[in-house]
């Protein structure tokens, strides 16, 4: 399990990654649509999202199997996404969601 990405609601994909290149030098845009995006600031991966749709998170990744047996043990739902990951959803303490996703290419 490694830390992968933050998760952080924005009213406006666009604006929010303007916002970085221009205040953290050398920020790149792996995927941007409309409704979500993800940057990888200083090596730090940031995605953003919008309300309806995504919690601000922080996400942990692990291989396939290890996302099959964790949702097993926690009778949890995997969800597909639009970039080919798959993940589901944990409550943390204070109300934090922590997402674990699992890439396609991640055995």
């Amino acid at each position: 399990m490694q830390f992968d990405h933050v998760a952080r609601q924005v009213p406006d994909i666009a604006e929010a990654i303007e916002w970085y290149r221009a205040h953290i030098p050398g920020t790149e845009v792996v995927y941007q649509d409309a409704t979500w995006a993800l940057i990888d600031a200083g090596g730090v991966n940031i995605a953003f999202v919008v309300a309806d749709q995504h919690p601000n998170h922080l996400a942990w990744r692990v291989t396939n199997q290890e996302l099959e047996r964790q949702a097993a043990a926690r009778n949890a739902t995997i969800h597909p996404h639009r970039d080919g990951t798959r993940s589901f959803y944990i409550d943390a303490p204070g109300g934090e969601a922590i997402e674990i996703i699992a890439y396609p290419d991640d055995h």
